[in-house]
């Protein structure tokens, strides 16, 4: 199984760089919303020490977020590489203290539901437009699992759905266990999804995910709907380039994850002729910055240059 060939790989290629704290005010100033210049403005950009706080350098919202540094003209700044939990875990902090921070985001995200944020506007289009998730499988799954294919040709959930499993997951659920309670509450839905697709007797199937949240989640759940037919699914967490070379190559069977056009456009423009593009399983995705709702800025050309 590729889990074993590529376990080492997709775990060796996870980053954990420390990220670099926000807010470094002095003790004579207030600094839980920004340091206020002499004009009585707030000046982000030194409380942050000119630093977004990033998740994989491989990822393409943080190619993005590189852009629009130069974009923008945002000269001093940089984008800190770490990983998708980590992201979370500062903002959270940052939150709870009211500091302001500056992030990589895209939504469906769980930090929508559980924390109040914005999006940074972005007048240059640096982040394009909307974004859809996309179902990738390997040539001629069709013709070797077409049951399972129907089932991966079919999926489609909105962003609610997905949101209701990644913060349960984000609140301490084990994300197999959250997505066979979501399948089950949700059986209407995953009949749509499984019309047409008989029974099988323990065929083996692998997807493999890049562990961001959103992919966690619906790996799993569809993971759930495929064992529930009968399937035996193995489910494999690896590095962006590494997912996509994997379908492409035929030594992974598919895959929930392609974020397009422009988060995984890239690899996607790379490996298209050597896979089956099932389609999007959600729409209106998103990325950009995103900052909390407390921090009086609203567009990327509110930051300032060093």
């Amino acid at each position: 199984m590729l889990k074993g060939k590529l376990k080492g790989l997709g775990v060796a290629l996870g980053l954990s760089l420390t990220l670099i704290a926000a807010g470094c005010g002095s003790d004579d100033k207030d600094t839980s919303n920004g340091e206020s210049s002499d004009n009585g403005e707030v000046n982000y950009s030194e409380e942050l020490n000119y630093t977004i706080t990033g998740i994989e350098a491989g990822a393409g919202v943080f190619q993005a977020s590189e852009r629009a540094v130069e974009e923008y003209g945002l000269d001093g700044w940089e984008v800190a590489a770490s990983s998708s939990g980590a992201m979370a875990t500062a903002l959270g902090e940052a939150i709870e203290n009211e500091e302001p921070i500056v992030v990589t985001g895209w939504s469906p995200h769980w930090k929508f539901a559980k924390y109040d944020l914005k999006y940074l506007e972005d007048p240059k289009g640096t982040f394009g437009d909307a974004e859809i998730i996309g179902t990738m499988v390997r040539q001629g799954l069709e013709e070797d699992m077409p049951n399972a294919y129907t089932v991966l040709d079919q999926f489609f959930w909105t962003e609610d759905d997905m949101n209701t499993v990644m913060l349960e997951i984000a609140n301490g659920g084990e994300p197999a266990e959250v997505a066979a309670a979501w399948v089950e509450d949700n059986a209407e839905k995953v009949a749509e999804w499984t019309e047409g697709a008989e029974e099988v007797d323990g065929k083996e199937i692998e997807l493999v995910y890049v562990e961001w949240d959103t992919e966690v989640a619906s790996t799993n759940v569809v993971a759930k709907v495929l064992e529930d037919l009968g399937f035996n699914v193995t489910v494999t967490p690896l590095d962006n380039g590494v997912m996509w070379q994997a379908i492409a190559s035929g030594e992974a069977d598919g895959m929930v994850a392609a974020w397009l056009p422009g988060t995984h456009g890239d690899l996607y423009e790379e490996y298209k002729d050597q896979l089956v593009d099932l389609g999007a399983n959600l729409e209106g995705a998103k990325i950009g910055l995103v900052v909390p709702a407390y921090m009086e800025i609203d567009s990327i050309e509110d930051l300032e240059a060093k």
